[in-house]
């Protein structure tokens, strides 16, 4: 059971080569139109020469039943506790088993060291800190790795092992909205991208080329790499959630950081939840309290204006946040109103809206496919604001041109105290300037 990227790294590590297994099918959920497609043969190995076909998770009971499944394995994220047990449910009331891959069983051994920055929840912060880590590595005379969680959403034999160290290499990959939130940023940084579907491939390319990688990771997913150091980023707006999500609980107890970001813009009183909670559950974890400060690039005032959000599309849908950066930005510069883009929603756009009724004057940066970048930009242009903020960080309007006038916010990790990331660095920077033993950690 999957989401595109989670469930192919466990099929590659753990089932591809083991012949007293046979895998029927991958179910797909979360991201909109990922099923329907097979899992190629040039992937799936010797075992699977017709490929493996890749179903709706909503067909889940009669794939059990019909292929007389013995086994079902999750192999996704940023699900509440409630939700798993209740596949876990689904999967035995049909009769198999239903099972968890652990850390151990599906973490990939670099010959390199390996920083890990995952996080409680979706929408965190993780990119931002990852980037914060990346410039502090490379600011020590290193050459740093960026590895992006997987997000292989188009053609899988393709998308195999992707670099990109250019602007240009993005463009030449094609890739969805969704990616290149994640791959713009560390790239105008300096850093290169890795990602794809085959890690143990991707792991080869980055370890040969640099010095330490970083791993970006997606949703509150475990790491794929075994690291010598596992940042956790946590999020007071959803204080409590540290605790009730797969696998971000899982994440919180194995961290060597913490991060305790959004502390000066959060409630007081869930800051101090989130920080009792983290001393709960690991006491011996470093604690790094931050903030996203939030910068508008440049462009046309704010004030009395009607503002049209567009935020980063995973943090609004499976990550449960009804606002983001741009919304933060956009009061902060006095707009007057900011338009809900409801009634104006287009195409695959008003179907997002219509499964998430927790959003409001806010438009999802939703762009999966073609059609639902085309629907984006047609809600956009409908809605008619006298500026747009794009809180996504991609650069909007270059992919989409726009009538209206577009500002851009940004947002990057600022500590606030001690210790610091650079702080919670320093013994991996210590251990960078000695011979490293495979598998070796830093505490």
């Amino acid at each position: 059971m999957g989401a595109g990227g989670r469930d192919f790294h466990d099929f590659n590590t753990v089932f591809r080569e083991d012949d007293s297994v046979h895998v029927v099918a991958f179910t797909a959920a979360q991201i909109p139109g990922i099923d329907g497609r097979v899992y190629p043969s040039s992937l799936a190995g010797r075992l699977y020469p017709s490929g493996i076909p890749i179903r709706p998770e909503a067909e889940l009971g009669e794939i059990v039943r019909e292929e007389s499944v013995d086994t079902v394995v999750l192999s996704y994220s940023d699900l509440s506790h409630e939700d798993v047990m209740h596949r876990a449910s689904q999967v035995l009331a049909a009769g198999a088993d239903f099972t968890l891959l652990g850390p151990h069983a599906t973490m990939l051994e670099a010959s390199k060291p390996v920083v890990a920055v995952t996080a409680v929840r979706t929408g965190c912060g993780k990119s931002p800190t990852s980037r914060r880590i990346g410039s502090l590595l490379a600011a020590a005379g290193h050459r740093v790795g960026l590895v992006r969680h997987p997000m292989p959403y188009g053609d899988l034999e393709a998308m195999r092992v992707q670099r990109f160290a250019t602007l240009e290499d993005i463009d030449r990959a094609r890739p969805t909205v969704e990616e290149r939130e994640e791959y713009e940023e560390p790239v105008a940084l300096g850093m290169t991208v890795y990602a794809g579907v085959d890690y143990a491939v991707v792991l080869e390319l980055a370890q040969r080329e640099c010095d330490v990688l970083v791993w970006d990771g997606g949703n509150n997913d475990l790491p794929f790499f075994r690291p010598d150091l596992h940042v956790v980023v946590t999020d007071p707006f959803r204080a409590g959630h540290e605790l009730t999500y797969h696998p971000g609980e899982a994440n919180l107890l194995r961290a060597d950081v913490v991060v305790v970001n959004k502390v000066t813009s959060a409630p007081p009183a869930k800051v101090r939840q989130v920080l009792a909670a983290v001393a709960s559950a690991n006491p011996f974890a470093t604690v790094v309290t931050a903030d996203s400060v939030v910068t508008l690039d440049p462009g046309p005032s704010l004030e009395g204006k009607r503002v049209l959000v567009v935020e980063d599309g995973p943090t609004l849908t499976h990550g449960g946040m009804s606002f983001g950066a741009g919304t933060v930005a956009a009061r902060q510069e006095g707009a007057a109103e900011l338009v809900d883009p409801r009634p104006c929603a287009k195409g695959t756009i008003a179907g997002v809206f219509a499964a998430n009724p927790h959003l409001g004057a806010v438009l999802p940066a939703m762009g999966y496919s073609a059609q639902m970048l085309e629907d984006l930009g047609a809600t956009i242009e409908a809605v008619g604001a006298d500026v747009v903020v794009t809180g996504t960080p991609i650069d909007l309007a270059r992919l989409l041109p726009t009538s209206s006038p577009v500002r851009r916010a940004r947002y990057e990790i600022r500590e606030v105290g001690r210790p610091t990331l650079a702080d919670a660095l320093a013994p991996l920077l210590r251990l960078l300037h000695r011979p490293v033993a495979v598998g070796e950690g830093v505490r």
